[in-house]
């Protein structure tokens, strides 16, 4: 096997042993019996939230024990195919085979990476909250422009989205929208997606001037019962108001939009597109959601700092410059990761920034530095 394909070969067998590491392949067959023996309980469904974890978790089990044995067979399938074109002294067998090999290093860092995803709330569901900032019009356009770009990387993923308030612009787009994402892992994902957005484009609105605008957006985890948040009542007022917006396939106008604010953090959360009992359950998750994770900026300040007063308006937590004039690119100052492909970008493709940033997460340092190592 000639030197690339064997280089190949190792670093897949290490993204696959942390894959068997984190997900306890010793005992991973015994716990899916487990979780099969409990599914076939006949009043299994007579707690349904206790019911939709079971399957979730183990949805999530099997998902993982799959993708570790496809990975596993397709290496050594590659592996027996370059011994036997090497055999038959056939190269194009050979070269193919070393073809896939090439790019199942990189399927199986991304599942390595995936594998990472390991914290308390990170494999939640996750409220997504966008507001505009800095730049008046334009802003309100920036933040629809980022609405949109992560409902489309949420609908890639195969996730559920549900809108549960929006505020409209005055001339156009938002001021804000918050939404929640429903799918394995969408908490463990988005999470590295909070902080300042910045666009740097020519004005749409007729200005023909160079405009920069700012958006901010807060990923926060949907706190299942397993966690418990407790909410003083005397420490909040339940506000109920008639919803205004734009309508259209997303918005309602309804009587029972729910308004929450916390006075102690001063965190105001607000539903807008259900019943009003079904709005006040909805807001006051939310609410646990922004507290938990608050709770967790304290303990893990270096991590991320979304509740600390920084600049004007708390634009200084910056993470990532959209420019698309005079030249186009999308780079994150966190990690240095970037590309030339806005519009790839603006359509949903987002998973190259996350990775990026889980990468720096967990070694401490940006991929770009990484692969100048290598």
């Amino acid at each position: 096997m000639r030197a690339e394909a064997q280089n190949n070969v190792e670093k897949i067998q290490k993204s696959l042993e942390l894959l068997k590491q984190r997900l306890g392949w010793e005992t991973a067959q015994h716990r899916l019996e487990e979780f099969d023996a409990r599914m076939e309980d006949p009043n299994l469904w007579d707690d349904p939230a206790n019911a939709q974890k079971l399957t979730k978790d183990r949805q999530a089990l099997v998902t993982a024990m799959d993708t570790y044995s496809a990975l596993k067979q397709e290496m050594e399938d590659s592996v027996e195919l370059i011994e036997l074109g090497e055999m038959e002294e056939d190269e194009e067998v050979v070269s193919d085979a070393e073809a896939t090999l090439k790019s199942l290093v990189e399927k199986a860092a991304k599942k390595e990476l995936e594998a990472l995803l390991d914290g308390e709330t990170d494999g939640n569901d996750a409220f997504l909250e966008i507001k505009s900032g800095a730049g008046g019009t334009e802003a309100c356009d920036w933040a629809n422009m980022l609405a949109r770009m992560y409902v489309r990387w949420a609908e890639k993923r195969g996730f559920e989205v549900e809108l549960q308030e929006e505020t409209p612009g005055t001339e156009a787009g938002i001021k804000s929208a918050t939404y929640q994402i429903k799918g394995q892992n969408a908490y463990g994902w988005l999470k590295s997606e909070s902080g300042t957005h910045r666009l740097v484009r020519i004005s749409p609105f007729g200005k023909g001037t160079r405009e920069t605008s700012f958006a901010a957006v807060g990923a926060y985890p949907v706190i299942d019962d397993n966690i418990e948040i407790e909410v003083n009542p005397a420490d909040i007022r339940i506000d109920t108001y008639r919803s205004s917006g734009a309508g259209g396939q997303h918005v309602n106008t309804t009587d029972s939009a729910v308004r929450i604010t916390h006075h102690p953090t001063g965190i105001v959360v607000t539903s807008s597109e259900k019943s009003q009992h079904q709005n006040r359950d909805i807001a006051m998750k939310a609410l646990k959601s922004r507290l938990y994770q608050l709770e967790l900026d304290r303990r893990n300040a270096e991590v991320n700092a979304l509740h600390e007063a920084k600049g004007d308006a708390g634009w200084g937590n910056q993470i990532r410059s959209y420019v698309l004039q005079p030249y186009q690119m999308v780079k994150d100052l966190r990690t240095n990761h970037e590309t030339a492909d806005t519009s790839g970008v603006l359509d949903g493709d987002l998973d190259p920034f996350m990775e990026a940033t889980l990468a720096m997460q967990v070694s401490g340092k940006s991929r770009a530095d990484a692969r100048a190592e290598d």
